[in-house]
């Protein structure tokens, strides 16, 4: 990280444009929840082309936690339809490269490690509805509190295609009673962001253990006259990716999202030329 770091709170009034060139620059790290309203927030799964048709059948069968947003071209960089200046080897605030099925680390930068055969998808990330969320009056306990948000391990067992199959990872946002019904019909809007919720309640149900001990993320409160909600969540193809076993696959690190220029509220996630 550059000694002229930008902290999350200066760029809390950026444009997703301004914020992908601060993380280009190298001059922030940290996780993207609740930067950039209004804009698609994306998972990333990066891997060879000989495995990507299999990947994106596995994506097309389990559109919750896998929506396609956006494909790349075979070595190319670029995402034009999600952006217009993305470099997807730099625009991201920290990286995962696996080889062989292990993680050989985070980066905030896979420029050397990019070869002609990569192919990028681009799905939809649950930051993208919080927005919406906060919009109606619903709290959002992570970004109140400047932390990444809670995922877990589910029992959820997922359709499998080719190499790929597994099961899905949750995210979870404590709702007040009183709102979950509308919590869940804003983000039953956002087909392309994992949608409406897969559960409410008791986290047993999908085969958590304790709240308390997130996957990944950080821990929240769950309050007094609050039920946790559950919505599926874009680290389950990286679970899915690495299991795989792939000679090389390049994801996003849990909560550092590629932040797009499309509208989180458009009709096609394809960016007007104009």
């Amino acid at each position: 990280m550059n000694s002229k770091a930008i902290a999350y709170s200066d760029l809390k009034p950026s444009s997703a444009e301004q914020v992908r060139a601060a993380i280009r620059r190298g001059l922030y790290d940290g996780h993207t929840a609740g930067l950039a309203p209004g804009k698609l927030q994306c998972n990333l799964a990066i891997l060879p082309e000989k495995y990507a048709l299999d990947f994106l059948r596995f994506c097309q069968r389990n559109p919750k936690p896998c929506p396609v947003v956006g494909v790349g071209d075979t070595g190319c960089p670029n995402l034009p339809t999600l952006g217009h200046d993305i470099d997807i080897r730099s625009d991201v605030s920290k990286y995962r490269i696996f080889r062989d099925g292990v993680l050989n680390g985070e980066f905030t930068n896979v420029s050397d490690v990019w070869s002609d055969d990569l192919v990028t998808v681009a799905l939809g990330c649950s930051f993208t509805f919080e927005n919406a969320l906060l919009r109606n009056g619903i709290p959002v306990r992570h970004i109140e509190t400047g932390r990444n948000v809670p995922m877990y391990r589910s029992n959820v067992d997922l359709a499998p295609a080719g190499r790929f199959s597994g099961q899905m990872v949750v995210t979870m946002r404590p709702i007040p009673e009183n709102q979950v019904a509308q919590a869940k019909a804003i983000s039953s809007k956002f087909t392309q962001a994992h949608g409406s919720p897969i559960a409410v309640g008791d986290p047993a149900q999908i085969g958590i253990k304790d709240l308390s001990k997130p996957d990944w993320g950080h821990a929240v409160e769950v309050k007094a006259g609050e039920i946790p909600v559950y919505w599926a969540c874009g680290v389950t193809p990286q679970n899915v990716l690495l299991d795989a076993k792939l000679p090389i696959c390049i994801t996003h690190s849990p909560g550092h999202m590629l932040i797009s220029d499309v509208a989180e509220d458009a009709e096609t996630t394809i960016l007007p030329k104009n």
